[in-house]
């Protein structure tokens, strides 16, 4: 039997908030907007939310290049000028291009289907505001063919958001929000037993007390991200790092090891070695 209300899957570790929020966008019928940092799980929740439902998934992914209406369809004039002049009866028929786009294949799925609008600030900022009709009516015309498609079934809307741009007062107006605070050290630590359910305490007490510390440094360009911390235990468990080598006293050591799956850039890589050599100095003295 299918489910009617989200209350998480084992493969993904949700807050009773969260679970709130995907639940009442449900039965508000509106599209729920999800903020967070990067790699805090927010295109995976789209995933196991349909998992969890038992629906389809259906993924738009967002480049900057992107266009509101390519989501509905796009005409393909070209191909049918090239077929016109080979003299194909394909011509006669302008249906035959038309290129199907992600909400029109989601409105006309014959079952309610999750849709994932996955980080929609990356497109124009005019982006939200050129589907606002879509979404509100849950309908669009095709220009070409003279023809409104309608949505058979309200597809449960899930749109990301790494907050690159602000959305339109307009369209925030028309969905629920909610924003995925970083996880804390609990929720983290469950979230990796998720994934690596045989990693020793030792290491894993170690490992997540050396990634909090880091992402509590001042000035840090880029703060490491759940995904990150997750790449960062595979490979120190692959490894067999020992958890006492996490703290190395030595100060030509500073930087954790593997570091290059937590720290993405030299600025952030210089600061931590600067300020961990001053606090040892600082002791020292």
């Amino acid at each position: 039997m299918t489910k009617k209300r989200f209350e998480g899957t084992d493969n993904y570790i949700v807050t009773e908030d969260l679970m709130m929020a995907v639940n009442a966008a449900i039965t508000l019928e509106k599209p729920l907007i999800i903020k967070g940092e990067p790699g805090t799980g927010k295109t995976m929740l789209a995933e196991e939310v349909a998992a969890s439902l038992g629906k389809k998934l259906i993924q738009w992914h967002i480049k900057s290049t992107t266009k509101a209406a390519q989501g509905l369809y796009e005409y393909d004039a070209v191909a049918r000028l090239r077929d016109s002049q080979l003299g194909e009866e394909a011509v006669h028929d302008i249906s035959n291009y038309i290129v199907k786009g992600k909400l029109w294949e989601a409105f006309e799925a014959e079952e309610q289907v999750v849709l994932l609008i996955d980080e929609i600030d990356k497109a124009d900022i005019e982006f939200p505001n050129d589907l606002l009709q879509e979404l509100d009516r849950m309908e669009f015309f095709v220009y070409e063919t003279k023809k409104t498609v309608k949505a058979r079934n309200r597809p449960i809307i899930i749109i990301t958001s790494n907050n690159e741009k602000e959305l339109p007062d307009a369209f925030l107006r028309r969905c629920f929000f909610h924003y995925i605070a970083f996880p804390e050290p609990t929720t983290m630590e469950a979230i990796v037993a998720v994934h690596y359910p045989d990693v020793k305490k030792r290491l894993l007490a170690e490992a997540l007390s050396c990634f909090f510390e880091l992402r509590d440094l001042p000035g840090l360009k880029k703060r490491p991200s759940t995904s990150e911390l997750l790449d960062w235990i595979k490979l120190l468990v692959a490894d067999d790092i020992p958890p006492e080598t996490l703290r190395d006293k030595d100060t030509g050591k500073a930087i954790p090891k593997l570091y290059g799956a937590l720290l993405k850039n030299e600025q952030d890589v210089h600061l931590f070695e600067r300020l961990v050599f001053m606090s040892r100095r600082n002791r020292a003295n």
